[in-house]
């Protein structure tokens, strides 16, 4: 059995937990999301606290435990807190726009790249280098923010790019200074 299973999950004052066969609605001040649970995974709701056991007779929710654990507690800090991403566009030139729905990138490429916003992400571009993202949902944020990087990943010799804040990239040596102590 997980570890994590084992802990009980806090529950803030106005968020609400409803759990219907395998299916839980997660509503609060930021908003709601729903979670489908595998077959044989249960949700014990008390007042402040919820559990997650498995049903002794169905011997594959074992490995499901853990991850239903984690899934219901990033759902409920996202509809009390939400969650927040920032990047980083560094290089000469780069900046990114909203136009619309859609995200506009100018990294360097010689066409701006245009990216549609998700239902449910909010979009803020601070200064014309940051991108901050915010949304209720952990994992559709993340998605996004991992494919906004991936237009221009940040290379190891002058560190140009699209980087999360908090991600440090390790920078190589160039070939001239590798070879300055060799002799031909």
């Amino acid at each position: 059995m997980s570890k994590l299973a084992k802990r009980a999950i806090d529950l803030p004052e106005k968020v609400e937990v409803l759990f219907e066969k395998d299916k839980l609605k997660i509503k609060g001040a930021k908003g709601e999301l729903f979670l489908n649970l595998k077959r044989g995974i249960n949700v014990k709701i008390e007042k402040d606290k919820i559990y997650i056991e498995k049903d002794k007779k169905i011997t594959l929710a074992k490995p499901f435990l853990g991850l239903s654990w984690s899934l219901l507690k990033n759902a409920i800090q996202g509809v009390s807190k939400g969650f927040e991403k920032r990047l980083l566009l560094v290089g000469v030139g780069f900046r990114a726009q909203i136009k619309g729905k859609k995200l506009d990138l100018q990294v360097g490429c010689s066409h701006p790249t245009e990216l549609d916003i998700p239902e449910g992400i909010e979009v803020k571009i601070e200064k014309a280098t940051e991108i901050i993202l915010n949304g209720i949902d952990k994992m559709k944020l993340g998605l996004f923010a991992a494919k906004i990087r991936k237009i221009k990943v940040p290379e190891p010799y002058k560190g140009k790019g699209i980087r999360y804040k908090e991600e440090y990239v390790r920078k190589k040596a160039g070939k001239a200074a590798k070879g300055k102590g060799a002799t031909a």
